[in-house]
This record gives C-alpha cells, sequence and structure tokens, in this order.
C-alpha cells in the first residue's frame, strides 16, 4: 500500500484525505512511477471545489515527476530506472506511486531537478504554448500578463524577456512587483491602487498591446478587452476570480477586430510530438539559464491542505512543490 490524497466531496481544503492506496502493476502501455515531486496549480482547486467536475471518489493533482520502477508490455521508449515528469489527465499525481499511461511522459534530462520538472509541466509548457503557439510574440512586441508574480506569470515575464518582447505585468503588492521585475517584467502594475488599463495605455502611448493573457477572468475581462490595440489578441486560459461573463460579439468588433481564445494545455499537447516538442523547448529554456523554476513553496504532500489555503490565500509566488 502507498499514501495518496483522495476527495469523496467537493469543498474547501479539508475535503483532501491523506489515505492507503493499491497501485497494480502496469498494464499494456503503462508504467509505474515513484514520485520524487508534485506540482501545485490553481486547477487543482478548481477540482476540489467542484468548479471542474470530476467523478467522486477522485484523486486530484495534474503534475508530477519520478523514476520508472516497472514497465508494462509493449512499452519500449521507456525503462525501469529512467528519470520522468508528466503532466497528465485525468488527476491524481497527490500519490506516492502511480500508474499512468507511457505516452503521457516525457525523459527528464538529468539537468533539470525533480522538484523544478514537477513546478514546470503545466506552468512551463503552458507558457510555452501561450508565447510560441497561441499568440507567437516576437522581438519588440510589449505584451499585458496578469498575475504576473504567479507561477505561469514568473515563467511568462522571463521567457517572453528573453524572445526580445516588453512586458507589462499585474500584481497584487509591492513585493510581488519587485519579484516579477526581477524575472523579466519591465513595467509591474500593482493592481490594488493603480488602474492596469489606464497604465496600460500611458506605458504604450495609447496604443494598446497586441496580446493580454489572461488567467484571472472575471475582475479583469472588461480591463483586458481595453488594453488590446485593434487586432489584439484576448487570451483567456484561466479564472481566479470566477468565470467569465457571456462572451459578445460586438464588444470584440466596437474594440477594432479583437480575437478572443479559451487555450487549454491539453488541446495543444494532444499529439506526442506536440507534447514532445514543447517539453523540449521547456527544458532547453531553463537549462540554459534564461528561464528559472522560481520553485519558492515546498510542502509535505499529506499538508497539502495547508498549501491549498496559501495559494487560494494568493500568499503563494512562483511555484509550489508538494514532496510525496
Amino acid at each position: 500500500m502507498v499514501k495518496a490524497i483522495r476527495i469523496d466531496r467537493t469543498g474547501g481544503p479539508e475535503v483532501m484525505q491523506w489515505v492507503d492506496v493499491e497501485v497494480g502493476a502496469p498494464g499494456t502501455g503503462e508504467v509505474r512511477i515513484a514520485q520524487h515531486a508534485v506540482g501545485l496549480n490553481y486547477i487543482d482547486v478548481y477540482f476540489r471545489t467542484g468548479h471542474y467536475p470530476l467523478p467522486l471518489p477522485a484523486g486530484l493533482g495534474m503534475e508530477a515527476a519520478g523514476v520508472v520502477t516497472e514497465v508494462g508490455s509493449g512499452v519500449t521508449r521507456l525503462k525501469a530506472g529512467d528519470r520522468v515528469a508528466y503532466v497528465a489527465r485525468p488527476p491524481g499525481a497527490y500519490a506516492e506511486e502511480r500508474v499512468l499511461p507511457a505516452d503521457a511522459l516525457v525523459k527528464l534530462p538529468d539537468s533539470i531537478a525533480f522538484d523544478d520538472a514537477a513546478s514546470a509541466m503545466l506552468q512551463g509548457l503552458t507558457a510555452q504554448y501561450l508565447l510560441r503557439r497561441t499568440f507567437r510574440v516576437e522581438p519588440g512586441q510589449t505584451i499585458l500578463i496578469h498575475a504576473a508574480a504567479g507561477g505561469v506569470g514568473l515563467f511568462v515575464c522571463q521567457w517572453a524577456k528573453a524572445l526580445g518582447a516588453t512586458v507589462i505585468g499585474t500584481v497584487g503588492s509591492d513585493e510581488k512587483a519587485e519579484l516579477a521585475k526581477a524575472h523579466g517584467c519591465d513595467h509591474p502594475i500593482v493592481y490594488t491602487r493603480e488602474n492596469f488599463t489606464e497604465r496600460v495605455k500611458e506605458i504604450t502611448n495609447g496604443a494598446g498591446v497586441p496580446v493580454v493573457y489572461d488567467s484571472i477572468g472575471k475582475d479583469t475581462y472588461k480591463g483586458s478587452l481595453d488594453c488590446l490595440a485593434p487586432l489584439g489578441y484576448f487570451v483567456s486560459f484561466g479564472s481566479a476570480s470566477g468565470p467569465l461573463p457571456p462572451i459578445e460579439a460586438a464588444e470584440l468588433s466596437n474594440r477594432g477586430s479583437l480575437f478572443f481564445t479559451r487555450p487549454t494545455l491539453f488541446s495543444y499537447i494532444a499529439k506526442r510530438e506536440w507534447l514532445d516538442a514543447m517539453a523540449s523547448e521547456l527544458f532547453e529554456v531553463i537549462a540554459s539559464g534564461k528561464v528559472k523554476t522560481n520553485v519558492r513553496q515546498r510542502y509535505a504532500l499529506k499538508d497539502v491542505a495547508d498549501a491549498h489555503r496559501a495559494l487560494e490565500g494568493r500568499k503563494t509566488t512562483g511555484s509550489t512543490v508538494l514532496l510525496p
């Protein structure tokens, strides 16, 4: 028996239970891994609260890194002892050990630590598709990223800066402004005392930005649209403050033929070759030092309720990992 976090009802952090689970031998096309580090992400809160429904009882957690301990029949790409990482559905990464399809895993270079990989698979791959595929950022452009001091935000700030962009980012405090600035954010905006739409217009001399990356949702929706230049992209990839209202086509046309997209990571990694290419680029920018993973909080996996409280209370910065 191994330990894992399970929920049998939705609700607050207290619904997560540290229980014994059976982890069987891997079947055809599967591998069993011993997990060394597990990533914490806001999507875990959505599943825990029922905002994203799950059949119950259920596990939580989308990403982790560890070592292959056993492979099932038909698996030729991996072997026992390989270092691996993943971001995968269904949730269940909050566990000491796990069986997963081999196709969900990527090999982890020796240059990338388990903690770094566990914090980077969801957030780092999200930054990759946002900057390189959803809207391909080019040198000289100015972009806006909300929650710039959060996990995805710090990845985006560093990566966009390395691409030659000017980065504007919203944050909730002076401390977070300093953190974002230290990681490539040229213009941190403390939204608790500044109107971010007005500041973006000031910074861009009224032109607006070609893209807004928005993980906040309801509270920033209208302001984000007002920050965009004509033909700009409103990229909504989260809803930390609540879901967006219904999108009205007239709002997009009246502001200058704007584009709206609601991307998800799993659409972008749906094909094996896409996942391999994205992970390769991510590991390359991390190994080069251009992008740092910023693991700033570590919790024992059994204490995950405390980690969720900190995340929901906006008391975290950068990435958080859970240690089985």
